[in-house]
């Protein structure tokens, strides 16, 4: 038995980024751990989630703990830190924030979770944190510095298929999508326009996961995060079959290695 460590910046990151690798390993007899940065207190609260006197944060963490139960990971670790929010906005000038947090004492507390738990895969986020956002990229450079204070070799960073976005993309402007995944994506437009900020070009990438015997729990633990991805969601508008076309894949780079040619299918990540 191995022991799995992912590295998340928010609650409901895990289950869209790992959530099948976290269900497919702990499936195959391997210990799960997730460790949460923030508890996404500057999420976005969906209309009436939130119970009377419930802050945000109180909120996402029970819908984590839910999320992690569905995916077979241990209880959750939480590293710490105030959601930074997104830059420029003054959340992101918090002392507290993960943003602004001191790079080496966020890996020491990191390392010493890594090392409690005798960590031997570890996942972070890719150089540019999937997307751009502030907390994705603590993430990223505290996870691998992290991963050297505690003598972690294998590390991996998820990320997203640029390429495969894309296509959907072009299918939606050509009129090739059924008109619920086409009202989905039309949801997330503005952000996806952005495409060469978006996760990794599949030339790059190193691993590529098949989830798709997971994808009912990953969908159970996206819809556990509730108060940030209701019913009327880009990701739950989608029917099943999409979905299951968006979602039965999990990326994954290795540090510093470009030009792979594409990535190498396996069952899971070399050290599990």
């Amino acid at each position: 038995m191995s022991t799995l460590v992912c590295f998340h910046a928010h609650p409901d990151d895990e289950a869209i980024a790992t959530g099948g690798l976290m269900a497919k390993a702990s499936a195959a007899g391997h210990r799960v751990v997730l460790v949460t940065a923030t508890r996404g207190e500057q999420g976005e609260p969906e209309p009436g989630v939130l119970g009377q006197g419930e802050s945000l944060g109180d909120r996402r963490m029970v819908e984590l703990q839910e999320a992690a139960k569905i995916l077979g990971a241990e209880e959750p670790i939480m590293l710490g830190y105030v959601d930074s929010g997104m830059m420029g906005e003054p959340e992101n000038e918090n002392p507290e924030c993960f943003w602004q947090a001191d790079p080496y004492e966020a890996a020491q507390r990191l390392a010493s979770i890594l090392t409690r738990v005798g960590t031997d895969v570890l996942t972070v986020y890719d150089d540019h944190g999937g997307y751009g956002h502030p907390d994705h990229l603590k993430v990223h450079t505290v996870g691998l510095a992290a991963a050297r204070l505690a003598g972690v070799t294998n590390v991996y960073e998820s990320t997203m298929n640029r390429d495969r976005i894309k296509m959907m993309m072009a299918a939606q402007e050509a009129g090739e999508l059924d008109p619920a995944t086409d009202k989905a994506l039309a949801l997330d437009r503005p952000a996806l326009r952005e495409m060469d900020k978006f996760g990794t070009l599949e030339q790059d990438m190193s691993f590529q996961i098949d989830v798709s015997q997971q994808i009912d729990l990953k969908h159970q633990a996206m819809s556990a995060h509730r108060s940030q991805i209701g019913p009327d969601s880009f990701f739950l508008l989608m029917p099943k079959h999409t979905f299951a076309m968006a979602f039965d894949t999990e990326w994954f780079n290795c540090p510093g290695i470009t030009g792979t040619g594409g990535p190498a299918p396996v069952d899971l990540l070399p050290g599990l």
